[in-house]
């Protein structure tokens, strides 16, 4: 698979995808962080960094009381989590989502290796989650690649709307993946 350039590639820290940061040479660039309230329930919240020292809540992402999917908040858009990771009838293992822009797009494995891409509704691979050996840096230890192919497509992956879908989705299927849902 072709790659990306090197700060379109985010180091993904943490097994658990729920608690992990994302980032570059330039520093972290998204971090997810989860909260259990007195009663239970688990929120995850996605930031991404807009400058030094400020970030911006991306997402919430409010977990079921069994650990599963629950809901998100994505924007100013709420729906179900499983709306975002529903899984494709026609492709094993793939998950499909519409993304802000209505279109359909599709998490799978690739065919080669053990990526899972994610492609625009023409098929075209704008970017995929590379699993790697663990790997320590200061931030934290790295279990995968997340890569955005800048010129792929329609060229809006890098845009924050679609990166942050992105984001929220490749984490979303990483944990379906992790739980067997």
């Amino acid at each position: 698979m072709a790659g990306a350039a090197p700060d379109d590639i985010l180091s993904w820290t943490n097994q658990d995808p729920r608690e992990s940061s994302l980032f570059n040479s330039w520093g972290v660039l998204y971090r997810f962080q989860t909260v259990v309230s007195a009663n239970g329930t688990s929120t995850t919240t996605l930031w991404r960094t807009i400058r030094a020292n400020k970030e911006d809540r991306v997402a919430k992402l409010e977990w079921a009381s069994n650990g599963g999917l629950g809901r998100v908040v994505l924007g100013k858009n709420t729906f179900p989590m499983s709306d975002l990771v529903r899984p494709d009838p026609h492709t094993y293992g793939a998950r499909i989502f519409n993304g802000l822009d209505g279109l359909q797009y599709r998490w799978r494995p690739s065919n080669s290796g053990s990526d899972i891409v994610l492609q625009d509704p023409n098929g075209h691979v704008i970017a995929f989650f590379r699993p790697t050996r663990q790997t320590r840096y200061q931030i934290g230890d790295v279990y995968g690649e997340l890569h955005f192919l800048r010129t792929a497509g329609n060229g809006t992956v890098m845009h924050p709307p679609m990166m942050d879908m992105v984001t929220v989705t490749s984490m979303l299927y990483r944990f379906c993946s992790l739980f067997n849902l």
